[in-house]
């Protein structure tokens, strides 16, 4: 194993405990930004799926959010009564709902957006900007690469 995969194993186990710790969720509290919530997860999966081009079904944000259903279930609950998704007819099979952001979870994945990135900027304030670009390609590569494992 060279030294590079250890680093990177390090990295990541570091990032796993800090995502354990809810870091970004502290830092955001201490910011005004509010505390974790885990409709902003359910948030972000729907958002992830539509991305690929996948229904955001409550059997696929349970799974995507490994969770069991009635959970995803009652955070979808939760987000509804927020107004934040709302379900719509499935167009492949009309039988089936699939949960959209409304104007206001889209308004709200914005702003989860813009705080996030705000901290990641800083943390990469003294970085060189090729350093910032490289950083995402090969981040980007390594998630997709993990990802297609399992």
């Amino acid at each position: 194993m060279t030294d590079a995969v250890a680093d990177v194993e390090r990295a990541m186990i570091a990032i796993r405990r800090s995502q354990q710790r809810r870091a970004l969720s502290r830092i955001g509290k201490a910011r005004g930004q509010g505390a974790h919530d885990p409709v902003h997860e359910l948030l972000d999966v729907v958002e992830e799926l539509t991305e690929r081009g996948e229904p955001s079904t409550v059997t696929a944000l349970s799974a995507a959010m490994g969770v069991d259903q009635p959970r995803a279930s009652r955070l979808v609950a939760r987000a509804v009564e927020q107004g934040l998704l709302r379900r719509e007819a499935d167009q492949r099979d009309g039988r089936r709902a699939v949960l959209v952001p409304t104007e206001a979870g889209q308004a709200h994945l914005d702003e989860l957006h813009t705080f996030r990135r705000s901290v990641f900027a800083e943390v990469m304030a003294d970085w060189p900007a090729e350093d910032r670009e490289n950083f995402g390609r090969l981040l980007t590569a390594f998630v997709r690469g993990y990802s297609s494992l399992g």
